[in-house]
């Protein structure tokens, strides 16, 4: 008897054995599982091998995500990509691949959505097609069912380290230079308002939560976000906040503009939000400018200069003022930009640091000053080496002055 077809075997003995009358606990389903194992192996030879791992498909199948937890437990796949129940595409390692096993059928893959939305206490059918939520383990879900996607329910899983990633981790991994990592730490504890562009998949979560690492102890940190995914630690003044979508009949949905708006009346020192990406621009930079110093945030942007022109849309998206008035909001607002990219080996690496300087009165236009950039200096056996080439002083130096770390920021720009 061919292994499908065992286990088809198998998933229907089990559910018969399930007493559905009551709530099996995860007890009660391993005991029913290792029975029918036990049994059906008396009448054909399986190894202990295959028993186990039969017996770990069948527990994900009855108690968790099926196929999903084996690809979520695989810590080298950073990316699940479910075209329907019987195409998944998996990025491992940088490189996208077919995955070897799939859901057995549509129906079984549509009760893993549903279990999926109701853990996050959301819903999704076909009045309500599209939902973004997250898993217990803070990766990012995106779900699109029938009628909007016509290749059956689409299910992308965007999964992020198990480990915290840290700024030496980096540092480590090459997507930053040391130097460079000892002067942005400065920045976070002088509490410069920074800015972390990038587009899809460069990491813009994962260097805000390593930023985080380093704001001190003793203040009140805020954080919000669309669907929870910062993992801030060590901070016993820690507030997280989610926005909440409409229900069905299009009310009761909590914005990211409402959630900064009475952030600001929960007495913050820090503002932390995951990403702007509409007219909740506008409250984060007035926020920026309303004694918040030092807070963060993420925004999608092919360059440090092409961030600001996407803060400029998504303030005019929210108000009617003039893109003067704009232009200095912004200036005002946000001290450094920090923009991150992926090479075309699949690394992702800090590509450019600048600082907003002014508006140029002379062609309204807003000054930037690069301090970092990103030159390659070569390609070994198909990997990028290059490093952050200091290119211009700090010009802001007021807000290092007030915390008393100018003589610190001198030292390490001198070894930059």
């Amino acid at each position: 008897m061919q292994g499908e077809d065992i286990k088809k075997k198998l998933k229907d003995r089990i559910m018969s054995e399930i007493d559905l009358s009551v709530e099996p606990d995860d007890s009660d389903i391993g005991r029913i599982i290792d029975n029918c194992i036990l049994s059906e192996a008396e009448a054909v030879h399986m190894p202990l091998v295959e028993k186990l791992q039969l017996r770990t498909e069948l527990f994900n199948s009855f108690r968790r995500l099926d196929i999903l937890t084996e690809y979520l437990d695989d810590e080298d796949i950073t990316e699940i990509m479910v075209n329907g129940y019987d195409t998944i595409f998996l990025e491992k390692k940088g490189h996208i691949i077919s995955a070897p096993k799939v859901f057995d059928s549509e129906e079984k893959l549509k009760s893993v959505v549903q279990q999926i939305v109701a853990d996050c206490n959301r819903r999704i059918n076909e009045a309500n097609p599209i939902v973004d939520a997250r898993l217990a383990d803070g990766s990012r879900v995106n779900i699109v069912l029938y009628p909007v996607s016509l290749s059956g329910p689409v299910v992308t899983v965007r999964k992020f380290p198990k480990e915290v990633m840290t700024l030496d981790k980096l540092v480590g991994i090459g997507s930053l230079d040391a130097g460079v990592a000892k002067f942005l730490k400065l920045l976070i504890k002088a509490k410069y308002n920074i800015f972390i562009s990038g587009g899809t998949g460069s990491g813009k979560t994962t260097f805000l939560n390593a930023l985080s690492a380093f704001i001190p102890k003793d203040e009140r940190i805020i954080t919000i976000e669309d669907a929870a995914e910062l993992q801030i630690r060590e901070v016993p003044n820690l507030i997280r906040l989610e926005a909440r979508n409409a229900n069905v009949e299009g009310e009761n949905e909590i914005s990211i503009r409402d959630l900064i708006k009475t952030s600001l009346r929960m007495r913050p020192d820090r503002i932390i939000v995951g990403e702007v990406r509409d007219m909740a621009a506008i409250d984060m930079l007035q926020a920026m400018n309303t004694g918040h110093d030092g807070s963060l945030s993420t925004g999608h942007a092919n360059s440090a200069q092409d961030m600001l022109s996407r803060l400029e849309t998504m303030v005019l998206m929210g108000m009617d003022i003039p893109l003067s008035a704009i232009k200095k909001q912004i200036a005002s607002a946000v001290d450094i930009i920090v923009h991150l990219g992926r090479l075309r080996d699949k690394s992702r690496r800090v590509l450019e640091i600048c600082e907003v300087l002014e508006v140029d009165m002379s062609c309204g236009e807003i000054k930037m000053n690069t301090l970092f950039e990103f030159k390659e200096t070569g390609d070994v056996e198909g990997k990028i080496k290059g490093l952050l080439r200091k290119i211009n002083d700090l010009v802001n130096t007021q807000k290092l002055m007030n915390a008393g770390l100018y003589g610190i920021y001198e030292e390490i720009n001198g070894e930059l």
